[in-house]
């Protein structure tokens, strides 16, 4: 569903130091992120209702669930690989890819399926290699917290009809969108992590394989 480009020499080029507060947010970057966030959010929905040759009275309700349980996996993904560069000193900012966008949004309006690259945070600067590597950690760790806390969640409220099918998303979307990333194929986080330290990747590995499972087996 995403990746992000750090240690890519595309991501390399020169940029000004970061110097201010890790929480700012460029009204260019505010733009891309909430095109993402929004065509992201779209898309799930419509995967949901079937396709747009079979949208119903739900397609609102699919489009807010998608919204509140689902995109938040992508976007603070996103935001932690922007915090910890930014940390850094490094520049680091969200950018869409229009591409994957449209290419994302006729599959699932004709297929009924997501397979979406919304866009990755762009890093630049003078970072050293074990930095980068905590940089492209951030995003599979912050799926990680994410699930932990709705897990936790779910066993304290998911017997409750709305909470459930909340928890039961957020859930999928986490582990998903994780073990995704944690492939150490091509810009994926899991090929920069698995360069930076072999143990670390295997954990991660690891316990991204294990929220699959317990989603799967569990909650679904």
């Amino acid at each position: 569903m995403t990746s992000s480009f750090f240690g890519d020499s595309r991501s390399m080029g020169s940029a000004t130091m970061h110097k201010g507060s890790i929480w700012h947010f460029s009204s260019t970057e505010v733009k891309h992120l909430a095109l993402a966030t929004g065509a992201f959010t779209l898309a799930l929905a419509l995967m949901f209702d079937g396709g747009v040759f079979s949208l119903s009275k739900d397609f609102p309700l699919y489009c807010l669930l998608s919204l509140i349980s689902i995109a938040p996996a992508f976007v603070l993904h996103e935001f932690a690989h922007k915090f910890v560069a930014r940390y850094y000193g490094c520049w680091a900012e969200f950018r869409a890819d229009p591409g994957g966008l449209r290419f994302g949004l006729i599959l699932a309006a004709f297929l009924g399926i997501v397979f979406m690259a919304p866009g990755a945070v762009m890093v630049a600067g003078n970072a050293t290699r074990n930095q980068f590597g905590k940089i492209a950690v951030a995003g599979p760790i912050s799926n990680m917290v994410l699930w932990a806390l709705g897990y936790s969640a779910w066993l304290v409220l998911g017997g409750f009809v709305g909470f459930h099918v909340v928890f039961r998303y957020w859930l999928t979307g986490n582990a998903i969108l994780c073990a995704f990333n944690m492939i150490p194929f091509g810009p994926l986080d899991g090929k920069k992590i698995k360069t930076w330290s072999e143990p670390i990747f295997y954990i991660c590995l690891s316990v991204a394989i294990a929220m699959v499972y317990i989603t799967f087996t569990t909650i679904l």
